[in-house]
């Protein structure tokens, strides 16, 4: 396969420039369908002359250059000072997202984690208490900050608007560039919009880098999009891909019967005969002009034989066989006059007859032309992209949505995980060769994908597993616990005696066998009425009268109160909201199973009186903590109100977390002994400024959890 980058060039420029080249809508985690107006790639490209950035550029280079003996002697003056009180050289951290305490202690006990035992014998092993609730966006937020929400800010993948009621993103804030040249329709703009991140308080890689301790942070989600600080970051989840949403992934068929679209992704036509078709492949809009229609690469599949196909997209002939993925795809896509959008896709032939499928994966953005801040600095991406080659950049990289829906099977949704698993084993070894003092901080998503998606082979009486399951897959999330051990046996072998490793997750795992309508219940129980007429099909609580609710459920464990005069049309007095709240919270722990007599609901939370600081009031009202076996329904989830209140899940996502935190405790394994236990996921940010003799801000609510380091750091305060 071909993979020349023609606009190498162009895309060293930009990352000389240092400018934001565009910006993308994000979309929820739950859903593909866009809630608000889109701003597309494309919408912050600023038209300003080239030849004065070539200038600039070359001018910094000089100075770049004449400079650097001077530099490099300040840097090695700076770093004497910086680790004068550090106790080790250099720490890491490397999280495994949704690792489980108890299927990794049976494992240990097994003998099948030799690595996670040795670090467990070498230093300390303890279960992590996670955040309430236990979402990987809340989760990873308190990791980095060492803060709650109450301080961060992150309460859920959404909060809800209280303007329109509609759910936003969490984690971003999109604003559209304010000046635009306008040419008849056309509407060209001048400046790059607003992108702002949510996440409140600064991460411990931003207070290291105030005391001249670099970091390099890959993939740590919620880190969208980036901020300054002294070291190397590249984006994690809720990074969107080149259209704008979460991950939209198309499936392409010669079949005219193929059916509706599946969720998160679209279904489109291969037109032509006797072995040789054409498609397009969408792309991010086009600027704004009279038809507002988006962008397309067309292409050519030609079946070679029964198993095989050549496909011809932007110049280039790839050899699609049945079963495997192509490498990484350049595509780029034109936005305007002189404008265009570079991404990278993958795909997937899944059969040549009787029908033609393929499958395109979601576009990421190309790292090697970044046309959205993922990195910092905005050349990051490139550099490792030379390095390593193309990778996913998109946050959520392995298609959950595609497996659920059908369009992928288990075989190539495994294969998918490995290979970007492999790419971010790769990133972070070489992380760990170039950066002998500081700090390296990696998450890893394979164990947390691989235990949503197969939860129904470890759970044999699960409503999702059926007979076409393989069981030969009974131990791929045990498989995936092995991955993890060679990973962090791998680690070991790069670390000396003044390296310090965290091994963490930031949250178990349970199966979910059953989803809870929060929403159907609300209108049962009479806290929540339909306008006229409607039926509570809508998505989004589009149905609801709102002069008439009290309540509503936005999200994947938050309740809202409809209050007035915080709610565009709330109806429920500040002065009720108290009695309100105690009212809805033992009604709802009160709830029964008709299946089965069990409470669905373990504990409802007070998140006024759980998370405590100047952002308490930007989350739900209540919080749901779900027994075991429990989850908010997918219809639940987005925003409908129609249905039964408790029903089987039979989606392929069959094992979850967002339940009860006391459940889904994660893991924390360290090279060095820990002080006590029980650990909380907050306390691993300061237990790292520890190691480096900086003090922990007043801010953060954690605490150091290592005795040597903590008592250095209070003999130099």
């Amino acid at each position: 396969m071909s993979t020349s980058r023609q606009a190498c060039p162009r895309a060293r420029r930009q990352a000389v420039r240092g400018v934001p080249l565009a910006l993308a809508a994000l979309v929820l985690v739950l859903c593909a369908d866009p809630v608000h107006a889109y701003i597309g790639p494309g919408a912050g490209f600023a038209v300003i002359g080239s030849f004065l950035a070539i200038v600039l550029g070359v001018a910094l280079g000089a100075l770049v250059l004449a400079t650097w003996p001077t530099r490099a002697l300040a840097r090695a003056l700076r770093r004497r000072r910086a680790f004068r009180r550090s106790l080790v050289r250099r720490v890491v951290v490397l999280g495994l997202d949704g690792l489980d305490p108890e299927l990794a202690e049976e494992m240990m006990a097994a003998g099948k984690l030799p690595n996670f035992a040795a670090l467990r014998k070498r230093g300390s092993y303890t279960r992590l208490e996670t955040t309430c609730p236990a979402m990987s966006p809340v989760a990873w937020s308190s990791f980095m900050t060492g803060t709650g929400p109450g301080r961060h800010g992150i309460y859920d993948f959404l909060h809800r608007d209280p303007r329109t009621y509609l759910p936003i993103l969490s984690s971003v804030q999109i604003r559209a560039s304010r000046r635009a040249l306008r040419i008849g329709a056309l509407q060209i703009p001048l400046g790059p919009p607003v992108l702002r991140i949510l996440r409140r308080s600064k991460p411990v890689w931003t207070i290291l880098g105030e005391h001249g301790i670099a970091s390099t942070v890959l993939r740590v989600p919620i880190t969208f999009p980036p901020e300054p600080f002294h070291g190397l970051l590249l984006s994690g989840m809720c990074v969107p891909d080149l259209i704008g949403t979460q991950g939209s992934f198309a499936l392409f068929t010669s079949d005219p019967e193929a059916g509706r679209d599946p969720v998160g992704g679209r279904r489109l036509p291969l037109v032509g005969s006797n072995g040789v078709f054409s498609g397009r492949l969408p792309g991010p809009p086009r600027w704004r002009g009279a038809q507002g229609d988006a962008s397309a690469v067309p292409f050519r599949l030609i079946a070679t034989s029964e198993t095989t196909a050549r496909l011809e997209i932007c110049r280039q002939r790839i050899r699609l066989a049945a079963g495997e993925y192509s490498d990484w795809v350049p595509v780029t896509f034109r936005l305007g006059p002189g404008k265009r959008a570079a991404g990278i896709c993958r795909f997937y032939l899944k059969r040549t007859a009787p029908s033609v499928d393929l499958y395109a994966s979601p576009i990421n953005i190309d790292p090697e032309r970044p046309s959205l801040p993922i990195s910092h600095p905005q050349v990051f991406s490139v550099y490792l992209a030379k390095r390593l080659g193309p990778f996913a950049t998109l946050g959520l990289a392995e298609d959950t949505w595609a497996l659920n829906e059908g369009v992928l099977d288990d075989r190539a949704f495994l294969l998918q995980c490995q290979l970007v698993f492999d790419e971010r084993r790769r990133m972070l070894m070489g992380a760990l060769r170039n950066t002998t003092h500081g700090c390296v901080i990696c998450v890893f998503d394979t164990t947390d994908r691989i235990q949503h998606m197969f939860w129904r082979y470890r759970d044999r009486d699960h409503p999702a597993r059926d007979q076409s399951d393989r069981s030969d897959l009974d131990g791929i999330i045990e498989s995936a616990y092995e991955q993890a051990d060679a990973l962090v046996g791998e680690v070991l072998g790069q670390l000396s005696d003044h390296d310090a490793l965290f091994v963490m997750s930031d949250h178990g795992f349970a199966s979910f066998r059953r989803g809870v309508n929060l929403n159907a219940w609300l209108l049962r129980e009479g806290y929540l009425h339909l306008q006229p007429g409607a039926q509570g099909e809508a998505t989004w609580l589009h149905d609801v009268d709102w002069e008439h609710t009290r309540a509503y459920a936005i999200g994947l464990g938050g309740l809202y109160l409809n209050i007035a005069g915080r709610e565009s049309r709330g109806v429920v007095p500040p002065e009720e909201m108290q009695a309100l709240r105690r009212e809805l919270a033992e009604k709802l722990t009160g709830i029964r199973d008709e299946e089965n007599g069990a409470s669905p609901i373990k504990r409802v939370f007070d998140t006024a009186k759980t998370h405590t600081g100047p952002y308490s009031d930007v989350g739900p009202d209540l919080t749901i903590g779900y027994a075991r076996g429990y989850r908010a329904s997918w219809d639940g989830a987005q925003g409908r109100v129609a249905g039964p209140v408790i029903e089987d899940n039979t989606r392929r996502w069959s094992g979850d977390h967002c339940c009860d935190p006391a459940l889904v405790p994660g893991v924390l394994f360290s090279s060095r002994p820990l002080t006590s236990s029980p650990a909380h996921i907050m306390d691993i940010a300061p237990s790292i400024l520890a190691l480096f003799g900086v003090r922990k801000p007043p801010y953060m609510q954690g605490r150091s959890l290592l005795l040597e380091a903590s008592e250095e750091t209070a003999a130099d305060a």
